[in-house]
């Protein structure tokens, strides 16, 4: 594994660890079906993606995976224009505490698991060309 985080797509390029990371980013999209490739629209904006790199660590603090994700420059889009609001799955704080109160009052055991792509299965009301 590369211990290593790129700073751009050019120095991820010149390493196989990184390289491998993109590809099993892009087969997530693929095998989820959720994009395809199209002719850019007349008179819709594309919102651009940028390549984010990080390492994965155990306890230790060894690298245990590269992990690149292809993110939409949201920040491109233009208020009542381009979006109605921005969401990201994931639990808050609070819901976490909560959960894990009941937990305690039913004795429950709890495993924890990483969803890999878990943000593509939210559903889009649009379209929306990156």
């Amino acid at each position: 594994m590369s211990s290593t985080e790129p700073r751009s797509r050019k120095e991820a390029l010149l390493e196989p660890d990184w390289i491998i990371a993109m590809q099993e980013e892009l087969a997530e999209f693929e095998r989820n079906m959720v994009w395809k490739f199209v002719a850019k629209p007349k008179g819709h904006t594309i919102v651009g993606t940028q390549w984010v790199y990080k390492n994965e660590l155990d306890e230790s603090g060894v690298v245990i995976r590269n992990n690149a994700c292809l993110v939409a420059k949201g920040y491109s889009q233009l208020e009542r224009v381009d979006y109605d609001e921005t969401y990201a799955p994931v639990a808050r704080m609070e819901a976490i505490c909560i959960f894990f109160a009941y937990k305690t009052y039913k004795n429950i055991k709890v495993h924890q698991m990483d969803v890999k792509s878990a943000f593509l299965n939210g559903e889009l009301h649009e379209e929306v060309y990156l």
